[in-house]
């Protein structure tokens, strides 16, 4: 099987990726897939599910987790944040939601912080950062909060200050948040530093090891997610390195050499799908040829050959 052309034939929300990240197609040819997403697949489904105060919802859940969760996947998606559909989605969630001080989403005029200042939580926030930035928001304030809650040895962690070392979970979430918002805003020194600080803390571990033993801090670090929701993994974490334009340092190889062995007839499996928060159900189940988690393999793969120093 061609795994490119397994792409191009599916969702226009990674038919549009894959043109653009693994083929020569033409710029006017990957624009005409990617404005297909807001009326088609995974990116027209998402906008129908949105209710009438902004919110994504599900029987079982509070309010807050699938509204934030589905619409980290609808960042996921690619979709034109210009499009007037985003742009009603957008706008009916800033109007009629804000963070409470009880952590959670509550329909106005609860007092509290408006959708893209965050709440309290830096993994939560890192997300909120990045969809601000995203689609057309960003937040200076909550760009500048995460800043100061960096800790010394580089990362995140939603427990500080009561734990004093970083997660990789929370720290993936805020790069992501903090490369988004730098792409919207233009360079930042500021935000800059923080982000290489925190790139360093994963590579002293090698994106998936103890820096303390050497041993793997966590077997879910090597299997492959989509979506993420807040987890950690090596891919999530290549994708990062790759869409900030970072050029391959040694220590990423194990994560690399771990991916490559993953790859199953050319494609990689769902190792794991964090759904159970989203407001409607996916189409890939667990054990099954992923085409979100080829996708994101191939492109990491594409880059990491590309820009590696040759061999002396």
């Amino acid at each position: 099987m061609d795994p490119t052309a397994w792409l191009l034939s599916s969702d226009p929300a990674i038919g549009w990726q894959a043109m653009r990240d693994l083929t020569a197609a033409s710029p006017s040819a990957v624009a005409a897939q990617r404005a297909r997403i807001p009326r088609e697949g995974l990116g027209g489904a998402i906008l129908a599910h949105q209710a009438s105060d902004g919110s994504w919802r599900r029987n079982d859940a509070p309010v807050w987790l699938p509204t934030l969760f589905t619409f980290l996947l609808l960042r996921s998606t690619g979709i034109d944040p210009a499009d007037p559909a985003v742009e009603s989605a957008i706008a009916r969630l800033e109007t009629g939601l804000r963070w409470s001080n009880h952590g959670c989403w509550e329909l106005r005029p609860n007092p509290g912080n408006s959708f893209f200042l965050g709440e309290v939580e830096p993994c939560i926030n890192g997300g909120v950062l990045a969809l601000g930035a995203y689609f057309g928001r960003p937040n200076e304030t909550l760009a500048r909060r995460l800043l100061s809650e960096q800790l010394q040895d580089g990362g995140w962690n939603c427990e500080a200050p009561k734990s004093t070392r970083s997660s990789f979970h929370t720290t993936i979430c805020v790069l992501e948040g903090l490369l988004e918002y730098e792409l919207a805003v233009g360079t930042a020194p500021e935000i800059a530093a923080a982000r290489h600080r925190a790139e360093e803390y994963l590579l002293q571990r090698h994106l998936f090891r103890r820096r303390s033993t050497g041993e793997a801090a966590s077997s879910a670090f090597l299997e492959l997610a989509f979506p993420p929701r807040y987890h950690y993994d090596i891919l999530r974490a290549l994708d990062y390195f790759r869409a900030a334009g970072a050029r391959p340092d040694p220590r990423m190889s194990e994560a690399i050499d771990v991916l490559i062995s993953r790859q199953v007839d050319g494609t990689w499996l769902l190792d794991r799908a964090y759904d159970e928060a989203l407001s409607l159900p996916l189409t890939e189940a667990p054990g099954t040829p992923s085409r979100w988690n080829t996708l994101r393999a191939l492109r990491v793969l594409r880059w990491y050959e590309n820009h590696s120093p040759a061999p002396a």
